[in-house]
């Protein structure tokens, strides 16, 4: 009887997948869900080995002006599109190859938080196809839908991430 390896016993890891997303040999942006954050990484294989080029945290937005009262929603659609917008633009200053995405063992489920990433990663200028209909709709990424509305901050947030340097 064979034996499950055991990060996939563990549910962590789809080893099919992997070595697909390997055999492309191209960079992956891995797109992770935390239960406070969203984590977003560039990582780069040598060898079956991953190197991490850069990653950037959804708790990065509090540098650009994310507000503390909003602070224990830094996992919502509207953090993971500004989390993915932050991604895209360092991609483009960093003049780093176009990346392929990996959701890892994440459940795919159209218009939540991963898809909300990959607009964001869209609407940066990376070069991503996607179905249009799998986005989540503009009032949910805005912040309308939260308990108080976000999306005067969404704009300013947004802006910061792109005048920057």
């Amino acid at each position: 009887m064979k034996t499950q390896r055991r990060r996939r016993q563990e549910g962590r890891t789809d080893y099919g997948k992997r070595v697909k997303l390997l055999k492309s040999e191209q960079p992956r942006l891995v797109v992770r869900r935390t239960n406070r954050y969203i984590i977003t990484q560039y990582t780069v294989s040598e060898d079956a080995k991953d190197k991490i080029v850069f990653g950037i945290n959804s708790k990065a937005l509090l540098k650009y002006g994310w507000p503390e009262e909003f602070k224990g929603s830094l996992k919502s659609v509207s953090a993971s599109y500004l989390t993915g917008f932050l991604v895209g633009k360092q991609i483009q200053k960093r003049k780093l190859e176009q990346p392929i995405v990996d959701f890892g063992m994440l459940r795919m489920q159209h218009k939540n938080k991963l898809f909300a990433v990959l607009k964001g990663l869209i609407d940066s200028g990376i070069e991503i196809s996607c179905k249009e209909e799998a986005f989540p709709e503009e009032e949910r990424i805005k912040g309308k839908s939260l308990k108080e509305d976000f999306s005067k901050y969404f704009d300013k947030i947004k802006n910061k991430i792109e005048t920057e340097k």
